[in-house]
């Protein structure tokens, strides 16, 4: 007898981001409420960054890596989708949910004929991305044949409405996890004694615009001396800032601890957070800085921190983008400042509802319950 699965998830890997954890959360709030779900990544488990939740089916097509030139690339892609195909076949779902542009357009693909419906959803702001042509099209036919398309953020909704034909994007922002996961590994949040300290997280990566973020702490260090920059995260870059770090002369004032699991510990023991990138979708963790109670300031991207950020009120949303005096302006303003980052971290705790689980979970309901799902 073939096995039913009512919503199955698609997604690359569960190495760690705001996708991959969103794809967790969904298996595991579906299932909580009696619907059996299969999780589907290209990866095994070995280097996943988050537990699979109990009762949660965990298929790992074991179809990931790199393709060597053209030819390799089509057939591994022919693979997925054949591997994908033969999954749906025998779980016949009532939902396929695709996670980012790859997951999508392999679970629309994958679904043409059969009796399942597909909701396709972007958690990068598209026009950052760096996505090959051939994938480009695959999506302008894909999304047009999908159920339900989903964006994080308006901004990425109307982009997607204007560049691909027959779309009408809905948007659904990711939920706040607070209070955040405690786990591996955990670092000594604590700070030396009468030291003050501005948080900024993320992938060590271009995009998160940390070599701005360097040269706007070294205009304003001396300014405030009792301040340092903690920088968690890994990633490529991280030679290149610790090398731009030292240059400046900030030694003793910067520091890249790396990956951290105990993330609560981190903003219980911060004053203010930053947000430096050139481009987000949603951020994940401006969302947990606000809902831990922290100040906090971001360059106002195309999408994003408009979107959780009022400027102003909760927060500063700091323009131009990726202008290093401009943000060290904002940031020694309310460095120099108790009252008014007291202020602005009262207000900030306003997220924990405006992006709630339960909030965010309903209006997941009404797109799963809209195509016959609970």
């Amino acid at each position: 007898m073939r096995a039913r699965s009512d919503l199955v998830i698609v997604i690359h890997s569960l190495r760690g981001g705001g996708a991959e954890r969103v794809a967790v959360d969904m298996a595991a709030y579906w299932q909580a409420r009696g619907c059996r779900v299969c999780l589907v990544t290209q990866t095994d488990a070995s280097q996943d960054a988050y537990p699979m939740p109990d009762g949660v089916e965990r298929r790992a097509l074991g179809l990931a890596g790199d393709s060597r030139g053209p030819l390799a690339a089509l057939w591994g892609n022919l693979r997925r989708f054949l591997a994908l195909r033969h999954l749906l076949r025998r779980r016949r779902p009532a939902v396929v949910l695709g996670m980012m542009t790859r997951g999508s357009v392999l679970s629309v693909l994958a679904s043409r004929g059969l009796s399942c419906r597909v909701v396709v959803t972007e958690h990068t702001h598209p026009p950052i991305q760096n996505l090959p042509s051939s994938w480009q099209r695959l999506r302008r036919w894909a999304y047009p044949r999908a159920h339900a398309v989903i964006a994080l953020t308006k901004g990425s909704a109307q982009w997607l409405d204007a560049q691909v034909p027959g779309v009408q994007a809905q948007v659904i922002p990711n939920a706040v996890h607070w209070p955040p996961a405690n786990e591996e590994p955990r670092l000594d949040a604590a700070r030396p004694p009468g030291r003050l300290r501005l948080l900024a997280v993320g992938r060590l990566h271009p995009v998160k615009g940390f070599d701005c973020l360097l040269q706007a702490f070294a205009q304003l260090a001396s300014f405030c001396p009792d301040w340092d920059l903690t920088i968690l995260g890994e990633g490529p870059e991280r030679a290149a800032l610790e090398a731009q770090r030292d240059a400046l002369g900030l030694q003793d004032r910067v520091s890249f601890p790396g990956r951290v699991g105990n993330m609560g510990d981190w903003y219980a023991a911060a004053d203010l957070y930053v947000l430096s990138s050139r481009a987000e979708g949603l951020s994940n963790t401006l969302l947990e800085a606000m809902a831990s109670g922290l100040p906090c300031v971001a360059f106002d991207c195309d999408t994003g921190p408009r979107e959780i950020i009022r400027d102003g009120i909760d927060g500063v949303l700091v323009r131009p983008v990726q202008d290093p005096e401009a943000l060290a302006g904002h940031l020694v303003a309310l460095m120099m400042d108790p009252a008014l980052r007291a202020r602005y971290a009262d207000r900030a705790l306003d997220v924990r509802d405006r992006f709630s689980t339960a909030r965010i979970m309903a209006l997941w309901q009404q797109i799963f319950q809209g195509q016959g799902l609970a």
